[in-house]
């Protein structure tokens, strides 16, 4: 990937002088801790499957699932739109109402009782989340002077990371107390940073941004929904069964419908002149490929250890820790030699490890527990290349765009970000919904291993040596216009 210092030259010009320093600083942890607990959630969440199956005891996996598969489709959905949104009407507003939307909705998860509930309660908290993650970057980019933006990739990234690495002891901890718990962390924390974030955040927005699609955002979810639930299904119900092959026509349908009106609607969710940057569309498809792989891993590694290995949810939780913790270690320096040599050299250095990672866990471990000798060196292994390889995908995804299309590139990777992650977890429930044995796991971390290699591959093809300015004049999408230059700070 080439340098990206002259998308953030640019994206000087288009932002009020940093704050003072005091005020900066609370600024950037206001973002951080929102990104931090939004991504918290997903790994505290996937810890308490067994716990869930216990309380819900008439579910089975794939039913649980959705509590999983809920969440990212509807994340993936309205991202989009929620981005458009937070550029029109301010990203400060955008972003603190999805995170009070967030923190409520995690009062709704922890009062469901029924699984029923808990997916809606999901649902609600997928829509607080949309609203925050693409004005994330958006708000904390101008922060940090231009020469700095890639560290700040890094350490937006880094966020997600160190998520990961507290997740598994933290939600090991809560559920020992109830499963509830793993929602009820989310509430002081939520409602302090709103409080904070209301005083110290500085408003950004865009003159003339565009509008949004709600019918294109609908049809994407029904689109993700048929796909994920012909996966889920197709072993119980069986994959030539009308049930299942009406979901997958129903998904190729609402692919169709996506396409089309990619280019016709005036503000389409899947926005054409995006993925016509050759950089950003490769990053997008990459991260797709990849956190399918991520989805899969953190699923079946929990339901290994506690299935397999009867292991309890506590000590799952602290033997899972030791990857995201290696992740975490290596974000900052991701981001840092993202920006630079490249997302392509090092995004494809992290996916191989990745990969690797997924061999060995697919050829070691058996069913007998040996933790220090096949199980922990597969999961640093596979920690180190997801530190490398998210900065790399996230950078990829962004930094080539001009400022003003920043929040809409984030929001793009991001809902390839779900999707891989709906598709990955889809994949677990449907290969361990039959013989939830060894020779199944195997198979779970080889699709992890596939999935890998495949984002991998992907950013292989981006061109080395571009500047971002030029595959943005091939797209029209070109530098940012007057308008753009004057876009409000608040």
């Amino acid at each position: 990937m080439s340098n990206p210092d002259a998308t953030a030259q640019t994206g000087a010009r288009t932002a009020a002088a940093p704050p003072p320093a005091p005020r900066r600083g609370l600024s950037i942890a206001v973002v951080l801790i929102g990104v931090f607990v939004s991504s918290l959630d997903l790994f505290i969440v996937n810890i308490a499957f067994p716990d869930l199956g216990r309380t819900f005891r008439s579910a089975t996996l794939s039913g649980l699932s959705w509590v999983l598969s809920a969440y990212a489709i509807t994340f993936a959905a309205l991202l989009m739109p929620a981005g458009r949104w937070a550029d029109r009407s301010g990203r400060k507003r955008a972003y603190l109402i999805g995170l009070a939307l967030f923190t409520v909705a995690s009062a709704a998860c922890a009062a469901a009782d029924s699984l029923g509930l808990l997916v809606a309660a999901r649902v609600l908290q997928a829509v607080g989340g949309a609203l925050m993650l693409p004005s994330s970057l958006g708000l904390l980019l101008p922060l940090f002077p231009p020469n700095k933006r890639g560290a700040a990739i890094g350490l937006w990234s880094a966020m997600g990371g160190a998520a990961a690495a507290l997740g598994p002891p933290i939600g090991g901890l809560l559920v020992q107390i109830d499963w509830r718990w793993v929602f009820i962390v989310n509430l002081p924390i939520g409602a302090l940073t709103v409080l904070i974030g209301i005083r110290t955040l500085r408003e950004v927005r865009e003159e003339h941004a565009s509008g949004s699609d709600p019918l294109g955002a609908l049809v994407l979810a029904a689109t993700v929904g048929a796909v994920v639930a012909a996966i889920v299904q197709g072993q119980s119900w069986g994959w030539h069964s009308p049930r299942v092959l009406g979901l997958f026509a129903l998904g190729g349908l609402g692919i169709v419908f996506s396409a089309r009106r990619a280019f016709r609607h005036p503000a389409p969710v899947i926005e054409p002149a995006v993925f016509r940057v050759r950089t950003v569309a490769l990053a997008d498809l990459a991260t797709a490929f990849f956190f399918a792989g991520f989805g899969a891993m953190i699923l079946a590694s929990t339901l290994f250890l506690t299935q397999i290995w009867g292991h309890s949810v506590l000590r799952a939780g602290l033997e899972i820790s030791a990857g995201p913790i290696a992740a975490a270690f290596f974000a900052v320096p991701g981001g840092i030699l993202a920006a630079k040599y490249g997302a392509r050299p090092v995004g494809f250095a992290g996916s191989v490890l990745f990969a690797a990672g997924g061999v060995l866990w697919a050829t070691a471990p058996g069913a007998h527990p040996d933790y220090l000798g096949t199980f922990l060196p597969a999961g640093i292994i596979a920690g180190i290349g997801s530190g490398l390889a998210l900065p790399s995908l996230s950078g990829a995804a962004t930094l080539p765009l001009p400022p003003e299309r920043f929040a809409t590139g984030t929001a793009m990777v991001s809902m390839c970000r779900q999707v891989g992650l709906a598709l990955g977890v889809a994949a677990v429930a449907a290969v361990l919904a039959v013989h939830p044995d060894v020779a199944a796991f195997h198979r779970t971390f080889l699709f992890m291993t596939a999935c890998g290699l495949a984002g991998g591959l992907t950013l292989l093809l981006i061109t080395a040596g571009r500047t971002p300015l030029e595959p943005e004049a091939e797209a029209g999408v070109g530098r940012p216009t007057a308008a753009a230059e004057r876009h409000a700070v608040g």
